[in-house]
């Protein structure tokens, strides 16, 4: 791709407008704490029509500082709005320090031309927005990315052919495979694929129709995931059919055809653009993160990543001023080349259970994957049994399904939680180590090795890593879920995926095992008989059989000595 000549004695001279950012912006920005002081003010251009790539106008607000000289570019393209959070948090906070903030409606959305689509346009739009950037006499050929969530999305897919300009993106809570965040392991990610609906279809419409929609969700929320058929019984709590659900929600297996294109992964495999990753470990996208820097290091790519203690929300929330002074000091470093602000190693991560942050020059650190096995009796040890036998059963009914409680979710429940009520169930199994005698920090991915049987054929097995204090509260750390489909009888191997944490489990505390045969409405419930649980109108009782060949595989740090407590932030 060509590069024009950005020189100031090239440029035609730029009289800026004398707009002033939105006054509910510049009221937000009154109140927050933690952040830096603003280096410069800000001026506002709204309304911008740039041409989308089949001549689309994809409208367009522009902030910049109010001063001489050349400034960088930041480009952000939304389909949630310009409004209210964007418009402080990224319009009027970054040109504040100093950058040129294009913040853009995706097409379909917040005014602009053409129909929204999940995946499919976005590579192409953010081409033709950089061949708009080229023109404008305030562009110094300088550029970055920053946004969360499909903001991220829409910086892997202008990666996929990287524009010479671009020399850095900040992915915050990102998205670079849609399928993945639908369906995990054959199993409808069903809360999520509605709240993702409400985002998609209100957000851009401002702050009261998303509210609305948000409050209509909650209230209809048991009679939308509990419906038999499931299929389109959401509609009413979404105020109408959306077709983009109907069809993410009707394609289970990555395979099919309907996804093809979807996933950016590979982009990170041959990316050279610097670039910083931000997530939360109950972040519902947190493991698209992991895989990001894995391939971004495998690539060679200059990267860094910040884990904080945050869900999907949170972290544009409670966590803003870390993200926030994280994604300025990447941006200032290589747009800038002021690399002051960067910290001297590669990775960054809040540690629960202590409360405090490490730093590690990659992730994740050497460890031992240990191996803790249940007992009859629902002790966890690490002595595994000589027996292949059954060990316990119990009976999950997707008429009563397992409630969901915490975790990686867009809901307010999301994050850590006391699971005792659930624990109480009899259709939740545990098993619990003996009281430590001298902390273990679990660190990387968790995952289960299952042995299964059933007697219908059909099921799912949901497995959570929780941390018991002194008090017996028991709190989750880290989990996943898993479909199976067993041949009567007999046994099967599954592995379980659980995420990855870093996590102090104190002196006096207790790890557990928790195993279920489903989280309801996280996932959509298993019917039991191999139906689709979109189709499904019957459903069928199975019994789970855990066997004694079972194992929690833990990367353990059984000291406590490590690398040095990173400063809080």
């Amino acid at each position: 791709m060509t590069s024009c000549t950005h020189g100031s004695a090239s440029r035609p001279t730029w009289a800026p407008p004398s707009g002033k950012p939105p006054l509910t912006s510049r009221m937000m920005r009154a109140i927050w704490r933690g952040l830096p002081a603003g280096l410069h003010d800000v001026g506002w251009e709204p309304g911008l029509p740039v041409p989308a790539a089949d001549g689309s106008p994809l409208i367009t607000d522009h902030y910049f500082p109010r001063a001489e000289g050349d400034f960088p570019t930041l480009l952000v393209r939304s389909p949630y709005g310009r409004g209210l959070p964007w418009s402080p948090m990224y319009g009027l906070l970054f040109a504040e320090q100093g950058f040129h903030v294009v913040l853009q409606s995706c097409r379909g959305t917040g005014g602009s031309g053409g129909a929204f689509d999940l995946w499919r346009n976005e590579a192409a739009d953010g081409r033709a927005t950089v061949n708009w950037l080229r023109e404008q006499p305030w562009f110094n050929g300088t550029l970055g990315t920053v946004g969360p969530s499909y903001l991220g999305y829409v910086q892997w897919a202008l990666a996929v052919d990287p524009p010479p300009e671009l020399k850095a993106m900040v992915v915050q809570v990102g998205l670079h495979d849609p399928h993945a965040l639908f369906h995990a392991h054959g199993a409808l990610r069903l809360e999520t694929a509605l709240a993702v609906a409400v985002g998609m279809t209100y957000q851009h419409q401002g702050v009261a129709p998303l509210l609305r929609a948000m409050l209509r969700l909650q209230r209809r929320l048991r009679d939308a995931t509990t419906a038999q058929p499931l299929r389109g019984a959401y509609a009413s709590a979404l105020g109408g059919e959306v077709a983009w659900l109907d069809d993410v929600m009707a394609h289970p297996d990555a395979e099919d055809a309907y996804w093809r294109g979807a996933s950016l992964a590979q982009v990170a495999e041959r990316l050279s653009v610097p670039t910083s990753l931000i997530t939360g470990w109950h972040d519902l996208l947190v493991d698209q993160t992991f895989e990001q820097y894995d391939r971004l290091r495998q690539a060679g790519c200059e990267t860094a990543m910040l884990v904080g203690p945050w869900t999907h929300t949170s972290a544009l929330q409670q966590g803003w001023p870390a993200v926030f002074a994280e994604s300025l000091a990447w941006l200032r470093a290589h747009l800038y080349a002021d690399p002051s602000g960067l910290r001297p190693t590669r990775v960054r991560v809040h540690v629960g259970g202590e409360d405090d942050w490490r730093d590690f020059d990659d992730w994740p650190p050497a460890t031992a994957v240990t191996p803790w096995f249940p007992t009859t009796r629902g002790r966890l040890t690490r002595q595994a049994s000589t027996e292949s036998a059954p060990l316990t059963s119990f009976r999950y009914d997707p008429g009563d399904p397992t409630p969901s409680l915490g975790g990686p979710l867009l809901s307010r429940t999301a994050g850590p939680r006391d699971n005792s009520s659930l624990e109480a169930r009899e259709d939740v199994l545990t098993f619990t180590g003996p009281p430590l005698t001298e902390p273990v920090d679990v660190l990387g991915p968790v995952s289960a090795r299952l042995s299964i049987s059933t007697d219908t054929g059909h099921a799912d097995v949901f497995t959570r890593l929780c941390d018991v204090d002194p008090q017996g509260r028991s709190v989750n750390v880290c989990d996943g879920l898993g479909r199976l489909r067993t041949d009567g009888q007999e046994p099967s191997a599954i592995t379980v995926p659980m995420s990855s944490t870093a996590h102090r489990f104190a002196v006096g505390h207790r790890i557990r095992w928790q195993i279920s045969g489903g989280a309801h409405p996280r996932y959509a419930r298993n019917p039991g008989n191999g139906e689709s649980p979109l189709d499904a109108t019957t459903f069928i009782p199975v019994r789970i059989t855990l066997h004694t060949d079972s194992a929690l595989m833990l990367p353990m740090h059984t000291h406590s000595s490590g690398p040095s407590p990173a400063t809080n932030g």
